[in-house]
């Protein structure tokens, strides 16, 4: 991310900043804007970019979908997902001048016509708003649609730059693909149109304050980076729980499940952060060629290793804070027989010189006991244990990233007393106490990461490709047999009572949710 571009200010709201130097002007075209995506997370991430001087003083919001409105009719829908009151220190002027610059488009996604619309509407916009011919497009369609719009994008000659001094740039969400193979058909597709450095694949969870923060953790401090290696470090567990169930994305979900929703992206991610190699800078290229080396290192499934070190689960009825909930089977939109995977969990092997010999340990989830995601690191045992029967407990270290972002490390310490008993203690670093307010919405981060033209945190093609290649050999297997009896977890546990096995084999369990 562009650290140099933001300062935080006291003026500012709490959590907010105020950009040093505004980006540049630019049309903003949102596919799907009439969509859930554009409504709950990329209007608001929007705004308060627009709120904290962050998008420049020049910029059009051109929301397109096949839904027909008028511009008034977009602005005023938007305007219901906007924060109001006291919330995010949102006022009314300030809303007011961001949904003067929001516009709406209808037309079909795999219509030309359409497109040489689209094409001369934002000549307007350039001249209105004297934009500079810089175009940004954001693809929160369903992923089935993608391929259209890069295709008619491309007929219409909006996939290049307008001029020397303009910029074109594409953001594509995740899901990238179903597997390996339409992984790769879209990334060929994609750079049939755009060059790779116009492309941004998009993971929410990279924009997050604590994800980003673990670089400069390990980089940025001279104490842990000597210890994160084998020598010191027994095991890794990444979580990403939530509480909640599929909601109203029972459709998407039928054909998703959570190793391609969770694993393949968000979760493969974290591992890739945690496990990397110091970049030689911090740029673009440095720090993605590091996360791409730890994909490749990881140890391939096999046949056999799929059913000893994967597991899968599915909810039943349960309790969620108290209230009774049903099973995912009964949700509206759910087939009565579905076989979809609500949870997974798994134990990779990073095959490298730091990491050989430690298990890393992922688990993902819906309706689970709370909404928690984390890495931990759990440290060896000291070689020669003086205090013998007082402590069993081992230092870990885990990474906070939701809900309470921050950092805790445990120790044991001695309590007060006459005699030598060791109890655990923790350290706690939180990002609320220590800065104040909340953090900015990692959408928020990582659009106006691309409006500078900043690739950090987004994906690459390799990168996306070299997941899918960890993740296909599971969905093969499980493919080719029976599922385990579904459901095999009530809604508000800890998720399938095999899972502990998996780190009960190594002597080790895993942290209580």
């Amino acid at each position: 991310m562009n650290t140099k571009a933001v300062v935080a200010s006291e003026s500012a709201p709490a959590g907010g900043f105020f950009c040093e130097v505004p980006s540049d002007p630019c049309a903003i075209v949102m596919f799907g804007a009439s969509g859930d995506l554009a409504r709950r997370k990329l209007l608001p991430a929007l705004y308060d970019l627009s709120f904290h001087a962050c998008l420049g003083p020049r910029f059009r919001l051109l929301g397109f979908a096949r839904t027909e409105m008028t511009d008034n009719d977009f602005t005023q829908k938007a305007g219901e997902f906007l924060p109001t009151g006291n919330q995010a220190g949102a006022q009314d002027s300030k809303k007011s001048e961001f949904l003067k610059c929001l516009r709406y488009f209808s037309g079909n996604y795999d219509d030309p016509e359409a497109f040489r619309r689209l094409a001369q509407r934002l000549e307007e916009l350039d001249s209105e708003g004297q934009l500079g011919g810089n175009r940004l497009f954001y693809l929160a369609t369903p992923p089935e649609v993608y391929s259209h719009v890069i295709e008619q994008l491309k007929k219409a000659g909006l996939n290049k730059p307008k001029s020397e001094k303009s910029w074109a740039r594409i953001i594509i969400e995740k899901p990238f693909g179903h597997d390996l193979e339409s992984a790769k058909e879209l990334n060929k597709k994609v750079l049939e149109a755009f060059d790779e450095s116009q492309v941004y694949r998009i993971d929410h969870y990279l924009g997050k304050e604590t994800v980003q923060n673990m670089l400069v953790f390990r980089f940025g401090n001279g104490i842990f980076e000597p210890l994160w290696n084998r020598n010191y470090i027994d095991s890794v567990q990444i979580t990403a729980a939530e509480e909640l169930g599929v909601e109203r994305r029972a459709a998407f979900y039928e054909s998703a499940g959570a190793l391609r929703d969770m694993i393949q992206s968000h979760v493969l991610q974290l591992t890739s952060l945690t496990a990397m190699e110091a970049p030689a800078t911090f740029d673009a290229t440095a720090v993605r060629n590091e996360k791409i080396k730890v994909l490749q290192s990881i140890r391939p499934f096999t046949k056999e290793s799929v059913w000893k070190d994967v597991i899968r689960g599915q909810y039943g009825p349960g309790q969620v804070g108290g209230k009774p909930v049903p099973g995912y089977r009964q949700e509206p939109g759910v087939k009565p027989d579905s076989a979809t995977d609500t949870f997974v969990a798994l134990k990779l092997h990073v095959d490298n010189w730091r990491w050989s010999g430690v298990p890393f340990y992922l688990r993902t989830g819906k309706r689970l006991a709370q909404p928690l995601t984390e890495v931990a690191i759990q440290f060896k045992s000291a070689p020669h244990m003086v205090f013998r029967g007082e402590s069993n407990e081992t230092n870990s270290l885990v990474l906070n990233i939701q809900p309470n972002e921050g950092i805790s490390l445990s120790f044991g310490a001695k309590s007060p007393g006459a005699q030598m008993r060791i109890q655990p203690v923790t350290m706690d670093f939180k990002y609320k106490d220590a800065f104040g307010g909340g953090s900015r919405p990692a959408y928020a981060t990582l659009i106006n990461d691309c409006i500078r033209g900043d690739a950090t945190l987004f994906d690459r093609a390799d990168s996306v490709e070299a997941a899918w290649t960890l993740v296909d050999p599971i969905l093969e297997a499980w493919k080719n047999a029976s599922p385990p009896p579904f459901p095999n977890y009530p809604a508000g546990s800890d998720g399938p009572r095999a899972v502990e096995d998996l780190a009960a084999i190594d002597g080790r369990h895993w942290r209580p949710l």
